[in-house]
């Protein structure tokens, strides 16, 4: 009878659908990869000081990167610091940003669309007046500003668009929250006296957060590119730090090598560098699958 159970054979025609997307499998086999680094991050690079493992090692301070070797298997990026233990622990890093934003991002997003979409009137038209003028401030000089009052630091960069973050889910939440409010066993659910929160938090959330959740996914490895592109402007983690983006600024002196030998210095811009895109190619694969696999329009074709 379990087997039988409608919301059972959904989950399983959901799923089966999203891992035959072969965009789908790539996604997941690369975000796995990722979670095994982040995961063995102490096993693969030993940090040199337990209290501190997220600071890499270096052994000097030249500003010049060395080539890859036996004791440094990536080479070294400027300031000598190892590339390797750099790419280990700035995977953590890169969940952290991403899985943090996003999460609280979420929360917020989801709970004003919701309110705003189910009460509508004049609560809808003051959520979503205060949610246009955020929305009308450019997204990376309003995180910049508030980085600037929070002060520098890892930390004020995933609170700083986090804050920003939420207003896309909102919009995105409120148009779904509008095609359910009106439906059948939205009115019979008041008809029976249940109370609004329980309505919104057993029959609107969970029928409308689907598209908001795609988002979600396709967003943190955006938003691991803004704090990484906020890292390799100064604003971000702390000099040392294992940062994807602060490695890269760290070698934005030596993009181009010495006359006559350009890529001398190639692995400490292309391997930061592509381990960037691939964790966001991850993300943005699955994102596209969950799409494909919930969009109504196309989900029994």
């Amino acid at each position: 009878m379990l087997n039988n159970h409608p919301k059972l054979k959904e989950l399983k025609f959901t799923a089966s659908r999203i891992f035959k997307d072969p965009s789908a499998i790539i996604g997941f086999s690369l975000i796995a990869v990722f979670i095994v680094i982040a995961i063995g991050a102490p096993y693969f690079a030993p940090p040199k000081w337990e209290s501190r493992p997220y600071i890499m090692p270096h052994k000097g301070f030249s500003r010049m990167p060395e080539p890859p070797s036996k004791e440094h298997i990536l080479g070294t990026t400027s300031g000598q610091y190892d590339i390797y233990y750099g790419i280990i622990w700035g995977t953590r890093t890169a969940f952290r940003v991403g899985l943090v934003v996003v999460g609280f991002s979420l929360v917020i997003g989801v709970a004003v669309g919701t309110i705003a979409g189910y009460f509508g009137g004049i609560v809808d038209e003051i959520i979503m007046r205060l949610v246009d003028v955020v929305l009308a401030l450019p997204y990376l000089v309003l995180v910049m500003a508030f980085i600037v009052a929070l002060g520098k630091g890892l930390d004020n960069v995933i609170l700083a668009i986090a804050v920003i973050q939420w207003r896309n889910y909102a919009r995105v939440m409120r148009a779904s929250i509008l095609t359910l409010r009106d439906l059948d066993y939205v009115h019979a659910s008041k008809l029976m006296g249940i109370s609004h929160l329980k309505i919104m938090l057993t029959h609107i959330i969970p029928n409308g957060i689907f598209p908001v959740l795609v988002i979600g996914f396709m967003d943190i490895g955006s938003i691991v590119i803004t704090a990484s592109f906020l890292s390799f402007l100064g604003l971000g983690a702390p000099l040392g730090y294992a940062d994807w983006g602060q490695m890269v600024a760290m070698a934005r002196d030596h993009i181009i090598g010495p006359p006559g030998n350009p890529m001398q210095y190639w692995h400490a811009i292309l391997i930061p560098g592509g381990v960037m895109i691939l964790f966001v190619l991850a993300w943005n694969l699955i994102g596209d699958a969950l799409r494909d696999a919930f969009d109504p329009k196309v989900r029994r074709t």
